[in-house]
């Protein structure tokens, strides 16, 4: 592993190195368990006695962390230690170790257009008229579909499926098990179906009903993805009805998470874990969804909507606003309510003890 010294990454980082700024380091670790050739990570005083715990010469830390005091050769002396930390690892990332060239196994149909550099790991599958721009790395047994386009510097990586009627943009990271593309989950019932009748009556299902097959909505759509965009491991996005499913620019999305068909999230938008989209749902641009949280399908998200973890939204949301719970209300009243909750057994007991007061002030009269 290549090493650097403590002005390199300073420089690199816009930083100050301080100190020993010749010291070198390969690599970076946790306080406690960092060794004499790593960067210790120590961007807050809650990780100082990690440092005396582990054989660190060196530390990154934040403006006003006293290195010299925690008995250190040299430091690297950063104001936002958050973001010196993803230039940080992106320094000592060695990469994705994927082979140049087509491997032999690979089958790519020979209308299929490939641009300079591309290449294609064990068992790729590239199908009629697909479109894989310059500099694009695929992994191994990853599909995609006839007329699919995926623009330069891809990286995909193991297993990943891309389905028909899928445009990309540049950049794109898909990890493994990503699905995009795959039918929407939309079906219709030849007569009112029960699940009509709940929805017009919310909760009053209609007392005489037929069973009834479901007939499937076929996705004609696509997905439409822009510049600049990370999917995690496992995560899908479900082609659209007619018009696309649309991921904007520089939106980054967690595994396992579900954009249901029809869906338009915006530009630098944060999905985490587990969050789920329900169809033709609309998020503006920069929406963060906290882990698990679930958005009903055809409701709106303004701009820099925040919503915490597990929220559950169920309407409309305007521009800027920070919400939690469920249902997702505003943040801080739901904090309020949730304390306003707790309180109710002591509330309860207050209003027992009224009770037998007054059930005994009217035995006495």
């Amino acid at each position: 592993m290549a090493s650097h010294t403590i002005l390199e990454i300073a420089n690199a980082l816009g930083g100050e190195a301080v100190g020993d700024t010749s010291l070198r380091v390969a690599g970076a670790a946790e306080p406690a368990s960092a060794g004499a050739d790593q960067l210790a990570i120590a961007m807050d005083s809650r990780y100082v006695d990690g440092l005396t715990a582990g054989r660190a010469l060196a530390a990154l830390l934040a403006r006003g962390m006293d290195w010299q005091a925690l008995r250190l050769k040299a430091a690297v002396v950063v104001d936002r230690p958050r973001l010196a930390l993803s230039g940080l690892t992106a320094m000592l990332d060695a990469g994705h170790a994927l082979p140049a060239g087509i491997h032999p196994t690979a089958i790519v149909d020979t209308t299929a257009r490939l641009g300079k550099d591309v290449a294609l790991g064990p068992y790729v599958v590239v199908g009629a008229g697909a479109v894989i721009g310059g500099g694009s790395r695929i992994d191994s047994h990853v599909s995609i579909a006839a007329g699919a386009e995926i623009g330069d510097n891809a990286l995909i990586l193991a297993g990943v499926r891309i389905g028909r009627n899928t445009r990309i943009g540049k950049h794109f990271m898909a990890h493994s098990g990503v699905v995009i593309g795959a039918d929407g989950f939309s079906f219709v019932t030849s007569e009112r179906s029960q699940v009509e009748a709940v929805r017009e009556t919310m909760g009053k299902p209609e007392e005489s009903r037929k069973d009834q097959d479901w007939l499937k909505i076929h996705s004609l759509g696509g997905v439409v993805i822009g510049d600049n965009v990370e999917i995690g491991a496992n995560s899908s996005v479900d082609a659209g009805t007619i018009r696309p499913t649309s991921i904007g620019d520089g939106t980054k999305i967690d595994a396992l998470v579900q954009v249901g068909h029809n869906v338009q999230v915006g530009r630098n938008c944060l999905l985490c874990a587990h969050v789920a989209v329900g169809g033709s749902a609309r998020l503006g641009d920069n929406v963060v969804l906290g882990g698990q949280v679930g958005v009903a399908d055809n409701i709106t998200l303004g701009d820099g909507v925040v919503a915490g973890g597990a929220s559950k939204i169920l309407s409309n949301v305007p521009a800027g606003r920070a919400i939690l719970g469920y249902p997702a209300m505003k943040m801080d009243t739901h904090i309020e309510v949730y304390k306003a909750l707790r309180r109710l057994p002591r509330l309860f007991g207050i209003v027992e003890n009224l009770q037998k007061s007054v059930s005994k002030t009217n035995q006495n009269d």
